[in-house]
This record gives C-alpha cells, sequence and structure tokens, in this order.
C-alpha cells in the first residue's frame, strides 16, 4: 500500500510515522511536509535511510504542488495530520487557519476523488466540540467550537463528511483528546512547562489553573489511529481519549516534582479569550467498534516525557528559535512576564 501522510514532520505526524513504519513496514510511506516552525525533520531522524520511506516539502493548501505530487505517487490512502493547531496563535492571526486548515483539506479531498484513492483519514480535535461541565461527549455530539483553531477544524470536518456523502468518498475521522509525548514543539502547555521549568523561568497558567483536559500519550494515539485506519468502518467518526481528566494545574504541578523544582515557578494570568473550561469524549464506539483503548496512565505516560526532554536536549535547543522566540517574547510582554 502507498500511503500519503501530510504533515508527518509534526508532533503526532511524526509519531505516527515511526508507528506505522514499525507496524506496516512493507508499505510506502510518503510524507508531505510544510516545515513551518512546528515541522522537524530531526523528528524522523534515521527513516530517510528507509527504501519504503520518503520525504517531499509541500504545502497542502498549494493546489498545484498537491497535485503534482498525487499525480507522481498515486497513492492508495491519505492520512492528514497537517493543521495550524496552537489556539493562541489562531486568536493571533486566523486566517492562517483557514488556508491550512479548511482550504488545504478541500485541495487534498479533491486530489483523492481525482486519484480514487481507497481511504481518507482526517485527524481532528476533541476541540470541535467545546466545553462541558458534566458528561462526556460522543461522535454524535453538536460541535460547538470557541475559538478560530477549532472553528477551522470543524469546518474541515464537515467538509470531509461533506465529500462521503456526496461524492462516496471513502472517508474516516478520528478526534482525539490532548496528545504529550517526545517531539511535542515547546509551544504546548507540557514541553512549555517543561523548558521554562528548566531555565527556571516563570510557567504561564491561565486564569486558577483548573481547566481540565483529557491527556492522551501520544503512542497510544498512533496505535489508535492505526487501529481506525485499518478497521474502522468508512464514513464514521471515531473519538480517541486517554481517560486521564486532569486540570492543567495539577500537570504543572506534576512537571515540576518530576524536574525537582519550586512550585513559585507558577505564575497565573489572565485567561484567554473563548477557553473552554473543560474537554471530555466518551470512547466507548472505538472500544466497542475496534477494540482499542487507552494503555498509558497519565503518571507513567509523563514520567516518560520528561525523562525523553531530559534527554533529548539539543532537539528541545533547537526548537527555541525563530517563530517560536518571535512569538514567545510577544507573549510574555503582554502578560508583563521576565522574556524568555
Amino acid at each position: 500500500m502507498r500511503v500519503l501522510i501530510t504533515g508527518g514532520c509534526g508532533f503526532i505526524g511524526s509519531n505516527f510515522i515511526r508507528y506505522y513504519n514499525n507496524k506496516h513496514p512493507y508499505h510506502k510511506i510518503y510524507n508531505i511536509d510544510k516545515l513551518t516552525y512546528a515541522g522537524n525533520l530531526e523528528n524522523l531522524r534515521g527513516l530517510e535511510k528507509r527504501k519504503n520511506y520518503h520525504f517531499i516539502k509541500g504545502d497542502i493548501s498549494d493546489a498545484l504542488t498537491m497535485k503534482k505530487i498525487f499525480r507522481q505517487f498515486r497513492p492508495d490512502a491519505v492520512i492528514n495530520f497537517a493543521a495550524e493547531s496552537h489556539v493562541d496563535r489562531s486568536i493571533e492571526s486566523p486566517a492562517l487557519f483557514l488556508k491550512t486548515n479548511f482550504i488545504g483539506v478541500s485541495i487534498l479531498l479533491n486530489l483523492s476523488l481525482e486519484c480514487r484513492i481507497k481511504k481518507f483519514l482526517q485527524i481532528s480535535t476533541d476541540e470541535i466540540y467545546g466545553s462541558i461541565l458534566h458528561g462526556s461527549f460522543r461522535e454524535s455530539s453538536p460541535l460547538t467550537p470557541s475559538n478560530p483553531y477549532s472553528a477551522s477544524k470543524a469546518a474541515a470536518d464537515g467538509l470531509v463528511m461533506a465529500y462521503y456523502k456526496t461524492y462516496t468518498l471513502p472517508a474516516l475521522i478520528t478526534r482525539s483528546s490532548n496528545n504529550y509525548g517526545p517531539y511535542q514543539f515547546p509551544e504546548k502547555l507540557i514541553p512549555l512547562t517543561i523548558i521554562n521549568a528548566l531555565h527556571n523561568r516563570a510557567i504561564p497558567v491561565y486564569g486558577d489553573g483548573k481547566h481540565i483536559r483529557d491527556w492522551l500519550y501520544v503512542e497510544d494515539n498512533c496505535e489508535a489511529i492505526d487501529t481506525v485506519f485499518q478497521r474502522g468502518a468508512i464514513g464514521e467518526i471515531y473519538n480517541i481519549a486517554g481517560e486521564n481528566e486532569l486540570t492543567n494545574i495539577y500537570v504543572v504541578k506534576k512537571i515540576l516534582q518530576h524536574l525537582d523544582k519550586n512550585e513559585s515557578l507558577v505564575t497565573f494570568v489572565k485567561d484567554r479569550p473563548g477557553h473552554d473550561r473543560r474537554y471530555a469524549l466518551s470512547i466507548s464506539k472505538i472500544r466497542r467498534h475496534c477494540g482499542w483503548h487507552p494503555k498509558t496512565p497519565f503518571s507513567t505516560g509523563i514520567k516518560k516525557t520528561v525523562a525523553w526532554y531530559l534527554k533529548n536536549k539539543r532537539w528541545l535547543k533547537n526548537c527555541q528559535t525563530g517563530a517560536y522566540r518571535s512569538f514567545y517574547k510577544k507573549y510574555y510582554s503582554k502578560r508583563g512576564l521576565k522574556n524568555i
């Protein structure tokens, strides 16, 4: 099988390619990535030597480039990880998120129809459901996104399902909760907390720190995505979660404990606009239909994650340049915090 994976140099995408390559060594993998600030070829170091793996630099919102790629490699299936995914950045620059997360997906869908691909898997997020104070969202729950990022992902999901219903494109969608683990760019809560703690810098926590997220170890998500890709029913949506509901402040303090750092580094800052209070997903459908369940408790996953970042300080240092510094200098300045 020839599988085209977009956004494969990002956090979840690169972890998935490593997982998929080990699980299906005879499948050909074509990794398409624009290599923005969060896309890193270092995430897949070693795979470039394998004959079944090919990297092509490309932007999914560039129709001409993507058409050439599809026609040259003739993929059997497409798995779309490519996305702008940082909520704070989406509030600053919503147009960029619409371009990649919606227009880019529309281009992939059209080309997938043209090339008659056998399967299209869209990687989505729990954020499109919005906030829920009690209970959990099912795949049939209404979508009530609260920020430009989640709105762009919700729009993309709607388009994917429209192509399935209108053109019978063989499509599926996975929606996962907050991922964490190796290779995550240090703009998200866990890697940002680790890097700031290592340098004894202020760790910004929004509001009262009691926003709840369900934390999913990235390797568990990779297994779930592959399970849906292999066994999921065409036209279906599958929630994926780690069943580890924790407040942000708990997560930050747990990391500080692992690093033997003082909690005085925690600095509460003004909450961001449209900040959802709690995310929670029901995963009864993927359990029942595909036989998948999460395997990594947060206590194990966070220990492994902190250990990975400590072992890979060079990778972490190389990430702290360019767009990262530019964004966080502005971020810290607005909140009156010590600059990075």
